[in-house]
């Protein structure tokens, strides 16, 4: 059995126009995934519109640019979704299904997130930094072409640690490893040694929150991470697909529950369960 996918995003989700819940369940069920959450995308963060932000908007996003030119992505509309969610749990019966939001840089817009958690319940929550304040708030898909990749992924880890510092509601830190995405060609294979000190730090203050680190499949999670996390003490590892459109789910899950399963972790008590940490003999 596959683990379940704890990341995945809907018509629900801004960016996800090929989105759509109900056959996203039909997917997980089809491959015998035990649960699956729908962790729609929740961004307070406004962006400076580059041309390769404007490329990915949609006509009806122009209505969210605000007078300094600024992007910040539409609300998700929690009642809506969540009354998705519920006519899926009725559509699949035997597939658990759990409610969730991926906060883009919590702990930068503390009013609006909280505001946002009491307008329903969504049984997982994560946190996500998507921008940094280098030129300006900016994605950092679009950074490479502005910044040394080395620096940015340093500046990257840094915001990633003042996040997992502060108090923000979130209960899984989600892709520790973003600029991994879109790490240039130019640049050489990515070496996750050359930052373990970064990646080390941030994986010690997770640990020491009680937050569980999630293994995402885009790129996939570096193994070596994994490792890492196991030696700072993490107690909980989730897997996360990010898929935007259903036939992503769980995708590369085998390969990443097998290098989880090295790196020390191992399935819970139940399917539907984050991995452990396996004793050490």
């Amino acid at each position: 059995m596959l683990p379940p996918d704890g990341h995945v995003h809907t018509e629900w989700s801004w960016d996800a126009a090929a989105g759509s819940m109900e056959r996203s369940c039909a997917r997980a069920a089809a491959l015998g995934l035990p649960s699956i959450a729908f962790t729609e995308h929740a961004d307070f963060t406004a962006w400076v519109v580059d041309p390769e932000l404007r490329a990915w908007m949609r006509p009806e996003d122009e209505a969210w640019l605000l007078p300094d030119g600024r992007f910040r992505p539409p609300p998700l509309d929690a009642t809506a979704y969540l009354a998705c969610v519920q006519r899926c749990r009725e559509l699949f019966p035997g597939l658990r299904i759990l409610s969730g939001t991926e906060l883009g840089e919590p702990h930068w817009h503390g009013e609006r997130v909280n505001a946002m958690l009491t307008a329903g319940t969504f049984d997982r929550v994560l946190g996500s930094v998507h921008t940094l304040e280098l030129a300006g708030n900016r994605l950092v898909d679009f950074l490479f072409k502005r910044a040394n990749p080395a620096d940015l992924v340093t500046a990257y880890l840094a915001e990633v640690l003042r996040m997992v510092r502060s108090a923000a509601p979130f209960a899984v830190l989600a892709h520790i490893d973003y600029p991994l995405r879109h790490w240039p060609k130019e640049a050489g294979p990515f070496d996750p040694f050359l930052f373990e000190d970064e990646y080390r730090t941030v994986l010690a203050a997770l640990a020491g929150s009680g937050r569980a680190l999630e293994a995402n499949s885009t790129v996939p999670l570096p193994p070596v991470i994994m490792r890492w996390w196991y030696e700072s003490g993490g107690e909980a590892l989730v897997f996360g697909s990010d898929a935007h459109d259903p036939p992503a789910v769980a995708r590369r899950f085998a390969d990443l529950a097998a290098a989880a399963e090295a790196a020390g972790f191992h399935p819970g008590r139940h399917p539907h369960d984050f991995w452990r940490r396996r004793p050490v003999q």
